[in-house]
């Protein structure tokens, strides 16, 4: 089982990673600052807030098996507390949360949520069959 950590990690941080470019990339052609935007810390937190939360899901599946769904939605609503700690208050210090600040916080948030989820639905298909 331990086999699902490792590539759990190594497709999360090249989805992150592609992702990142791309963003920053796109951000540039419409001549806004990534750094104004704070993408790197977007996908940085999301990033490691997705291996802390699969790490935990991962180390409790046998004994909190009936569990896993609520620790996986507690995980997403510690990655929304971290929204509305450590990005909507410089968002918002103009008054306004624009849609492309919204935006550079919920791309990486889907990214890692997809891999999440993929991830957390095929260890549960493993653990339901041993």
């Amino acid at each position: 089982m331990r086999k699902l950590l490792l590539p759990f990690y190594l497709i999360l941080l090249l989805v992150l990673v592609t992702g990142f470019y791309l963003h920053r990339n796109l951000l540039y052609s419409y001549n806004l600052s990534p750094e104004d935007l704070l993408l790197f810390r977007a996908y940085f937190w999301n990033g490691l807030l997705a291996i802390v939360i699969f790490t935990i899901i991962y180390v409790l599946r046998k004994k909190l098996f009936a569990q896993t769904g609520f620790l996986f939605m507690a995980g997403s609503m510690l990655k929304f507390l971290m929204f509305f700690l450590l990005f909507y208050p410089p968002y918002n210090n103009d008054g306004n949360l624009d849609r492309t600040e919204f935006i550079t916080f919920f791309i990486p948030y889907a990214l890692s949520l997809v891999i999440e989820t993929i991830a957390v639905s095929r260890m549960l298909n493993l653990e339901g069959r041993s």
